[in-house]
This record gives structure tokens, C-alpha cells and sequence, in this order.
């Protein structure tokens, strides 16, 4: 290959594809020819032309000029490509270009769609384990009303599944394993704005601290404001 050549293949430039359109160009209803006439597309507009003809677009492509304006056509249709208008009325200036922005938001639509089902799926897998690990925790199978009580927690007063175990693991440290201590534990994290694994320890660890300085024989400060419910949860059986 002569010099020459080699450095006007490297003027010439390169189009950057989008990694996410060849990952997902099927997942959103285009075929292998649509997402290539995209691309083709996206190369004019990378180019500084915003509105080729079909000519144009035929020219690097073994596509007619006709086969050109039915893909466009389908291509609008699918609502992953649109023609907008640009105007300036002092000016007189009119003009149109295409936009693949309608790919694009479509493409994101699509991602958010699969990180919800994923969410939902692994919400799933984690209220599944729950009954399991409720289980290997008492040593036995659940009641009908503990599992009952354990899908009110998730369902109806919406305790996310890692709280439910940190709850669990409280009850576990304090000694008094049943449902109830577990459902008062809960009910002071909600109370308390308690929402994540790391707010939960410390408000246990606080409560321990201060049911520690409490016992007979250590002095305490009379005056000092300690932020706790009327009742320590945490011996209540």
C-alpha cells in the first residue's frame, strides 16, 4: 500500500458507533439493514450534513435512491428517526435536517425498562430468601400467620427485604427471637426515618450503648437529652 493512501485513509476520519446501538438495535424492533442505514446515517450527520438526499445516502450503500426513501419512511414509522424543521421568519431561512435523537431516547427508554425488571426480579429473589433465611434462623418452618406477617411487612408496610434482616439480626442479639419484637423493631425504623443497613446499626448500636449506661450502679447525666421512644424496643419482650 503506498504512503499516500495510507495517509488519506487516516484524513479521511472515523464515525464513532455508538456501542449501545449494535448491543441493543434489535431489542427496540430494528433489523440488521435498518440499524446499518442508521449508521450510515449518523456518518452524513457526523460529517456536518445534516440533511443528505437519498442519493447521497445511496451512494455508499448498494441501496437505490428509492429503496433509500421507503427506509427512511420506515424508519420515522418506528420512531427512531425524525425530520425537523428549522426557520428563521427574519431571514428567510428555512431549512431541514434529520434527527436520530428519537434512536437514542429509544435505546434509554429501552435500559431503563430492563434495570427496572432486573430491580424487580432481584426485590423477588431477595423476599424469596427471606422465608429461608427466617427459617434457618428459628430452626423451624414458618407459621402460616409468620409468613403471612413477613409478606405484610414487604407488601403492605413497604420494609425493604435488607431491613427486614437487619431486624432480625437485632431480635437475634437481644435475645428475643419472635415476630413480634421483630415487627417493633421495624415499626421504630420507620418511625425514625431508618433506611439503610448502615442507619439501622447505629441506631441499634445506640440503643444498646445507651440501655448499657442505664444499668444499676453507672452514672448518667440527669440533663442529657438522649433522642429515644418512650420505651426501649429493645427490651421489650
Amino acid at each position: 500500500m503506498k504512503k499516500e493512501n495510507i495517509i488519506r485513509w487516516l484524513t479521511e476520519g472515523q464515525v464513532a458507533v455508538p456501542k449501545l446501538l449494535l448491543q441493543h438495535y434489535k431489542h427496540i424492533g430494528l433489523n440488521e439493514e435498518e440499524c446499518l442505514f442508521l449508521i450510515q446515517l449518523h456518518t452524513f450527520l457526523e460529517a456536518g450534513n445534516p440533511f443528505p438526499t437519498p442519493e447521497e445516502i445511496a451512494s455508499n450503500m448498494t441501496y437505490t435512491a428509492q429503496n433509500c426513501m421507503e427506509m427512511i419512511r420506515t424508519l420515522m414509522k418506528k420512531n427512531v428517526l425524525a425530520i425537523e424543521d428549522h426557520q428563521d421568519t427574519e431571514k428567510g431561512y428555512y431549512s431541514e435536517s434529520y434527527s436520530i435523537y428519537p434512536l437514542w431516547e429509544k435505546i434509554l427508554v429501552y435500559l431503563e425498562q430492563e434495570e427496572k425488571q432486573e430491580q424487580l426480579e432481584r426485590s423477588q429473589d431477595e423476599e424469596s430468601n427471606l422465608y429461608s433465611i427466617f427459617e434457618n434462623e428459628f430452626a423451624r418452618p414458618l407459621s402460616p400467620i409468620e409468613c403471612e406477617t413477613l409478606a405484610m411487612w414487604i407488601d403492605v408496610d413497604g420494609h425493604p427485604p435488607h431491613l427486614i434482616k437487619a431486624s432480625l439480626k437485632e431480635a437475634v442479639l437481644a435475645g428475643k427471637l419472635n415476630f413480634r419484637y421483630i415487627d417493633r423493631i421495624l415499626f421504630e425504623w420507620k418511625r425514625n426515618g431508618i433506611k439503610t443497613l448502615e442507619q439501622a446499626r447505629a441506631y441499634g448500636e445506640k440503643f444498646r450503648k445507651y440501655n448499657q449506661d442505664r444499668r444499676p450502679g453507672k452514672k448518667t447525666k440527669e440533663k442529657e437529652e438522649v433522642s429515644y421512644p418512650f420505651y426501649n424496643w429493645l427490651e421489650q419482650s
